[in-house]
């Protein structure tokens, strides 16, 4: 049985894995000639929420050749180029210092989701009478 706001919160850290992945790459490219930075879009509750409750159909291909599936970028979350404003003379666009600001906030903001789901799970068991 899925529950609707702990699946939202899964989900949710998915994501900032999947940008915590990215951020790691733009921070490995900081000094690749003409890499440009890629990000996330922001994840949305409300959308999930929405993609959720909607039904959903799935394709089923009856040939292994009849369908041809691409890789999926970062996790299935859709990253997006930066635009960046600094550029250095080599065309790379990733400024080192926001993208650790970036990747701190990612990591603070995870920890606040995986307290969260940990606390609605125990709420779950105590509600079910069973002490965690």
């Amino acid at each position: 049985m899925k529950i609707g706001l702990l699946d939202a919160l899964g989900e949710k850290m998915r994501w900032h894995q999947a940008r915590q992945t990215l951020l790691a790459e733009n921070v490995a490219n900081a000094d690749t000639p003409g890499y440009r930075g890629r990000d996330l879009a922001a994840f949305g509750f409300e959308e999930h929420m929405q993609q959720k409750s909607a039904v959903q159909i799935a394709t089923v291909a009856t040939q292994p050749g009849h369908i041809a599936v691409a890789g999926s970028d970062a996790d299935g979350f859709g990253s997006r180029a930066l635009n960046s404003f600094e550029i250095t003379p080599e065309g790379n666009g990733v400024t080192l210092e926001d993208e650790m600001m970036k990747v701190a906030g990612n990591q603070m903001d995870y920890q606040a989701i995986t307290a969260l789901y940990t606390r609605s799970m125990k709420l779950i068991k105590t509600a079910l009478g069973k002490q965690a």
